[in-house]
């Protein structure tokens, strides 16, 4: 980035007139502060690949250096880049690309804790990994046309060995060219792990929609539980880079001796 300095961000002499085509009363252009620049330049270096998760990125020094801005610029980027968990800063060896490998990553997406508070580990049982023309709904949710190709997983999580959470997952077919449910079977670690490791999609982040429901026949019977028993509902949709959604997941819980943890701020 050649030049960037605060200069680039002010806005034309107000006194100036207007230039030809453009109305008088026409709002001033708007200008992100320099560290959201510079925040946005090291966002576009992760989406690209050129740190990969789990490495460690330049010094501040070096990428001040890189951008012609001051340290404190750079360091204010990264911090809001650590706050939005795509950088991990670890005292004394730098800063790292997040990686859903993390122990900490893993319950970022799983708020599911037990009464104790404790995050409990879980195991996953795979149901079904399937490839289907996309419902007009999921088409909608993950900004598909109507009919194009998408992964379907159906699975099983169980917590202390009981089962607690039926989840199905739809997933872009075009991103996931190769998901199988043989290869999903193989994969030890976070499902989320999978997709950035193998497929090069990273979860940013992901909204969500809570509802307190009755199990149906057949979801009761997967968990477990008698017909109407009283579940937790929770539709998310999963972001990557750029804001692009990537996974609509549709996940029923078990909360008898769980709740459900959300962090707001």
């Amino acid at each position: 980035m050649r030049g960037m300095n605060a200069n680039h961000a002010s806005a034309a002499n107000p006194s100036d007139p207007p230039e030809e085509g453009q109305a008088a009363n026409a709002p001033s252009p708007t200008f992100s502060p320099l560290y959201r620049q510079i925040k946005a330049l090291i966002t576009q270096s992760l989406e690209s690949g050129e740190w990969k998760p789990g490495e460690i990125i330049p010094s501040e020094v070096e990428l001040a250096a890189r951008y012609k801005v001051s340290q404190g610029t750079v360091r204010k980027a990264i911090d809001e880049l650590a706050a939005d968990n795509l950088l991990v800063r670890r005292q004394g060896k730098g800063t790292f690309v997040a990686t859903h490998n993390e122990e900490r990553a893993q319950f970022r997406f799983l708020r599911l804790l037990a009464d104790d508070g404790a995050e409990h580990p879980h195991v996953s049982r795979l149901l079904e990994c399937r490839r289907l023309r996309a419902p007009a709904e999921i088409a909608r949710q993950l900004e598909l046309k109507p009919a194009d190709p998408v992964v379907q997983i159906r699975r099983l999580l169980e917590f202390d060995g009981a089962t607690t959470v039926f989840d199905e997952i739809w997933l872009p077919g075009g991103t996931f060219r190769g998901l199988t449910f043989e290869r999903l079977s193989e994969y030890k670690g976070p499902l989320y792990a999978m997709f950035e490791a193998e497929f090069g999609t990273r979860m940013i982040r992901a909204s969500e929609k809570i509802r307190a429901v009755a199990a149906e026949s057949p979801v009761a019977g997967l968990l477990g539980v008698p017909a109407g028993f009283p579940l937790l509902s929770v539709e998310r949709v999963s972001y990557t880079y750029g804001d692009r959604p990537v996974e609509v997941r549709r996940g029923w819980y078990v909360t008898t001796g769980y709740y459900y943890q959300n962090d707001l701020s």
